[in-house]
């Protein structure tokens, strides 16, 4: 009896030890990307960049995992740290993380760093490499990258609830609220987004956002269709439109994303094409500060976890501010002094490279 309650005993340890064993994971994507970039200010160029670099896209390494609390309810985690491999950045940064539970009757909660709720209707993006983005709406000292609508990004000290799925309701409904604001102040941001999908090849959603991606307002708009599930096309459309509500401007920023990935039955193992269009009227709420982009691309898959990208993009962008050295310094705090010009900038970037999932 006593070799069996020790047997029992030993049994259930192991149990409890293989659910509480994180799962390690990661992603590793260098590439090496032809850029092209230049700024015109008043029919000066002001700044041109033409080289080749070798960078990291959206590298990462993370552990996640669960256990059961009770018969209902799991603990979940997520440890999830973003990393340039080329070295250009030796440092780990947080993407995802953080703890939560899941009960079959409430849904899932997740406290910590998350990506914004807008980011739960976001499957119309099909670009990779350097182009894999919505946007990013600040000009950086280097225009190499590329001008579009605020993107979604990750929340601090945010919460967010999934609703568990009810039989026969086809949505994914989600709720976030976060203590700071989109300026780090200690001011309520929150946000809802509703997916519907019901498996038969087509999806919609709808968000709204408030003082989380941007001090002001998003409204994001999603559909996608999957003409395979109709006829013999292995082609999935989408599309995607925001409007962000800017506090302090007059004017509202209008995005516009349609995409389109084709899968290519022709080769040993699965590969695809696609191509991605952004539109971006009013830049962060200024007037006539716009931008259009076009990428095309493919990828092929060695293996499941083995893929390797081909990229081509440019980005046109109207009336953008670039903020530059003018090789002056302040006489007092002999700091460096920089000015802002408003031009037109271009970036082209031709690449290719070689993703590891792990």
């Amino acid at each position: 009896m006593k070799k069996l309650l020790l047997a029992t005993a030993i049994a259930a340890l192991s149990v409890s030890a293989a659910n509480a064993a994180p799962t390690l994971y990661g992603k590793a994507f260098l590439a090496a990307d032809y850029e092209n970039a230049d700024f015109d200010a008043a029919g000066n160029n002001m700044y041109d960049e033409d080289t080749v670099q070798i960078n990291s896209h959206a590298s990462r390494i993370g552990l996640k995992g669960s256990e059961a609390m009770t018969a209902n309810t799991d603990v979940i985690y997520r440890l999830e740290y973003g990393t340039s491999i080329d070295g250009d950045n030796a440092t780990f940064s947080n993407r995802d993380t953080y703890l939560g539970v899941v009960n079959k009757q409430f849904g899932e909660f997740r406290v910590g760093k998350n990506q914004s709720s807008l980011a739960r209707i976001d499957n119309v993006v099909v670009n990779q490499g350097y182009w894999d983005n919505l946007g990013q709406t600040e000009n950086e000292s280097e225009v190499v990258n590329a001008l579009n609508m605020a993107d979604s990004a990750r929340i601090n000290s945010s919460v967010i609830w999934t609703a568990p799925k009810y039989e026969g309701l086809p949505l994914q409904l989600s709720a976030m609220y976060s203590s700071d604001d989109a300026n780090g102040n200690d001011n309520a941001g929150f946000g809802v987004a509703m997916l519907f999908d019901q498996g038969t090849g087509y999806t919609a959603g709808i968000a709204y956002d408030k003082d989380q991606n941007i001090d002001g307002e998003i409204i994001r708009g999603t559909a996608t269709v999957d003409l395979g599930k109709y006829m013999a096309a292995p082609v999935t459309l989408g599309a995607l439109y925001q409007v962000g509500d800017y506090d302090g401007q007059d004017k509202d920023e209008k995005g516009l994303v349609v995409s389109a990935q084709m899968g290519l039955n022709n080769f040993a193992r699965p590969a695809a094409v696609y191509a991605q269009y952004n539109k971006t009227d009013n830049l962060n709420g200024f007037n006539n500060v716009d931008s259009d982009q076009i990428v095309v691309g493919g990828k092929y898959f060695f293996k499941d976890n083995i893929i390797a990208h081909a990229y081509a993009g440019v980005n046109n962008a109207d009336n953008v501010g670039y903020t530059y050295n003018t090789g002056n310094q302040d006489p007092i705090t002999n700091e460096d002094i920089f000015a802002t010009s408003n031009g037109d900038a271009q970036v082209v970037v031709v690449g290719t490279g070689l993703e590891y999932l792990f």
